[in-house]
């Protein structure tokens, strides 16, 4: 295969992830073995996404004329970009909790939505809580001000029961 196939088709692999993704984040990967970015690999792709190695020039010709474009000026060095095709949180939770563990690796940045977002602003997107968290929250939310409507009718019912059952009493004494 020639080297302008091979350039070719590394691109067109780029552009099907950027095309699917809704979270690009550019990590250094420097001082990771082969092992190492394996199962971050998977732990990306058990959340729905996934890490690829490449080179910059390929990254900044694939991510032309996309919302990963702000993208490019991130492109220095050895670079990986982790994609998130389900959910924008969870790219940038894995990566985050990796780097902790392995102390190996950086995060250089991140696009979503067509907006560039700093190392420290993808840092925060990491501690925010995952999507069915938040939806869990909002019903419980919802579904508190219902909860405590039955609570005093139930109340108000109940005193009304135990009032007229102590007047029967009363009557009947």
């Amino acid at each position: 295969m020639s080297t302008k196939a091979f350039k070719t088709e590394k691109i067109d692999a780029i552009k099907s992830k950027i095309d699917k993704a809704q979270v690009a984040v550019v990590t250094e990967y420097k001082g990771l073995s082969v092992e190492e970015i394996t199962d971050l690999r998977r732990q990306l792709q058990k959340d729905g996404g996934d890490y690829m190695v490449t080179k910059n020039t390929l990254a900044k010709l694939a991510v032309k004329g996309t919302d990963f474009e702000v993208l490019s000026d991130s492109f220095k060095g050895p670079i990986a970009l982790a994609f998130g095709f389900e959910d924008q949180v969870s790219p940038a939770k894995v990566l985050s909790k990796f780097i902790k563990d392995t102390k190996k690796g950086v995060i250089l940045g991140a696009a979503m939505d067509g907006k560039l977002l700093s190392a420290a602003e993808t840092e925060a997107l990491a501690k925010l809580p995952s999507k069915e968290e938040l939806i869990a929250k909002i019903l419980g939310s919802v579904n508190s001000p219902a909860t405590g409507i039955a609570n005093s009718l139930n109340a108000v019912l109940s005193q009304l029961t135990r009032a007229m059952a102590a007047v029967r009493d009363q009557k009947t004494a």
